[in-house]
């Protein structure tokens, strides 16, 4: 198992001797193999979250815990994907796939077993020798998702991986990103400003409100995909020309807008 439970989570940041909260009362349960995406205004907390999940930071309220054990550090049970590839420059695509298995001295055979596995899977067949200023972005995120599976974690954390990618390429990944989940199931959970983006990729979807953040709703989606068989369509436009997906999206952007409006006002 690999559950992800936030319990009463609050998180408060001092800035210029003066305190505030990021994060209130927030309860939520990612279970084991669930991909869970948190959607939300911009400040409300979604990329805390995935950060204490991963460990990097820590709650001022209530726990975070991961198989029924509070987080207090980063581990290799929890892969962290970032919007900004976090690939070392100076290091091939293969030497960035097989870095963190080096850390975890995982034996040389399996290494190499698990690099090319993924370097396949990620269409990053000869590109081995090529170093992260020699690839597009998409490219370069490949690598990134490649190590982060390469690792076998039993938790994914992604914060916005697609968000520095254009609209095309991002198409691409999110499709790609489908292939792999569904092939190597894991426990996700994915911080994401994009509704369709969520709508598509997750099992359940959280709305959270502006700061301080709580969880205002939560979309299940995975009951109406597996009842009207997405996965069987050809592609994500395929998909979100479906009329219960435009139902969930408008639902969403319905939320998140009259959190807007309340905020103005």
């Amino acid at each position: 198992m690999a559950n992800i439970k936030f319990s009463e989570v609050e998180r408060t940041f001092r800035q210029g001797g003066q305190a505030f909260v990021a994060l209130q009362g927030v309860n939520l349960e990612v279970a084991d193999r669930e991909f869970v995406a948190i959607v939300g205004p911009s400040g409300c907390g979604k990329t805390t979250c995935m950060r204490m999940a991963a460990g990097l930071e820590h709650p001022t309220g209530g726990t975070v815990k991961v198989d029924g054990v509070e987080v207090t550090r980063p581990g290799p049970d929890r892969a962290v994907v970032f919007q900004q590839f976090a690939l070392f420059p100076w290091k091939t695509v293969w030497d960035n796939i097989e870095f963190g298995l080096r850390s975890l001295s995982v034996r040389s055979d399996e290494r190499k077993k698990r690099v090319k596995q993924y370097i396949e899977l990620m269409g990053l067949n000869g590109y081995e020798k090529a170093f992260p200023h020699q690839l597009s972005g998409g490219m370069q995120q490949r690598v990134a998702i490649a190590r982060a599976y390469a690792l076998d974690p039993k938790v994914l954390l992604m914060d916005e991986p697609f968000g520095a990618l254009d609209a095309q390429t991002r198409v691409v990944m999110q499709e790609e990103l489908v292939r792999l989940a569904r092939k190597f199931p894991r426990t996700v959970l994915f911080i994401t400003h994009a509704v369709e983006e969520a709508v598509y990729l997750a099992d359940r979807v959280v709305v959270m409100s502006s700061r301080p953040g709580t969880i205002r709703e939560i979309v299940d989606v995975k009951t109406v995909r597996e009842a009207e068989n997405w996965d069987a369509l050809t592609s994500i436009e395929d998909v979100m020309d479906q009329a219960s997906f435009v139902h969930m999206r408008t639902h969403i952007w319905k939320l998140l807008r009259e959190q807007q409006s309340s905020d103005v006002h």
